[in-house]
């Protein structure tokens, strides 16, 4: 049933990806208009995460920020179909680092790091950075449970020198990796997921409200006196994005327990304030509150 579910899509979604982004915009907004007002995904989430993270925020902002981001929401999708049959120019232009020699500095010195995002903006396209840096590049992710569509997403985002590292072995991964490999290498990771037993997770300022982070970069950074970079993702205009580096930790051993985490938590803070509306709000960020 899965590889049925998959062989009949599949057709669809490579049609798509060779489609120009005037129309795919085109189909995302139609998009939109259904999953918006017919549908209605998961708005009951996006709304208790907003008015959780703005609780001073007026209901027409709060209409409007909600409407934006389910544009940008279905943008995403539309996105990530694209790159399926994206050149690496297009993905280049569409997908600028404003500074580079932020990483540079521990390429030049055979520094492995580890380089943490959120959901906000694309997180998608960062593996446009794998068309400018040539060094082996590792992103861990969460596998989609039906195996056809892994490999696509998995492929799709492997295009360009980098590989995905199950979340589930990526600390066996990084562990061989940094036995085997001498020399600068990237591993990518996401770190605002909401983790389902808090208990072992710790508590940081997210947004104005105490929410569990996972602490395994923090650890992993400190085990192996990793480098931890926070890559901020701005979006410039529709389909065009810019990134930033911003160093959390240079020398991880040196800081107090939780502080590299509690500066992840601020530096998303920061930039989910500059604009609410791209930031990846139909998880539910805030299941545990304190």
């Amino acid at each position: 049933m899965q590889f049925l579910i998959f062989a009949l899509v599949y057709p669809l979604i490579w049609f798509l990806s060779k489609l120009p982004f005037r129309v795919l915009y085109v189909i995302s907004d139609l998009v939109f208009f259904i999953l918006y007002y017919i549908v209605g995904y998961r708005k009951d989430v996006v709304r208790f995460n907003l008015k959780t993270a703005f609780p001073n925020m007026d209901e027409v902002t709060l209409k409007k920020t909600e409407k934006r981001f389910y544009h940008h929401f279905c943008d995403l999708f539309i996105e990530v179909i694209k790159t399926l049959s994206i050149s690496e120019q297009t993905l280049r232009d569409r997908y600028l680092f404003t500074n580079i020699e932020v990483l540079q500095k521990y390429i030049d010195k055979g520094q492995p790091v580890l380089v943490t995002m959120g959901h906000y903006a694309s997180y998608e396209w960062i593996f446009a950075l794998a068309t400018i840096i040539k060094d082996p590049g590792f992103a861990i992710y969460k596998k989609i449970k039906n195996p056809y569509f892994d490999k696509m997403i998995r492929d799709i985002r492997s295009k360009w020198n980098s590989t995905l590292v199950p979340n589930k072995v990526a600390r066996e991964k990084i562990k061989e990796v940094l036995q085997t490999h001498e020399g600068f290498t990237m591993f990518g990771f996401i770190m605002d997921q909401s983790p389902s037993n808090p208990k072992r997770k710790h508590f940081s300022n997210f947004l104005g409200v105490s929410t569990p982070f996972f602490t395994g970069v923090e650890k992993l950074s400190k085990q192996y006196d990793l480098p931890v970079l926070f890559l901020g993702t701005t979006r410039v205009k529709r389909g065009y994005y810019s990134s930033t580096f911003s160093v959390l930790a240079d020398s991880p051993k040196q800081h107090p327990d939780f502080a590299i985490t509690d500066a992840y938590a601020s530096i998303l803070t920061k930039l989910i304030h500059q604009d609410p509306s791209y930031y990846f709000w139909t998880h539910k960020r805030f299941k545990f509150l304190k």
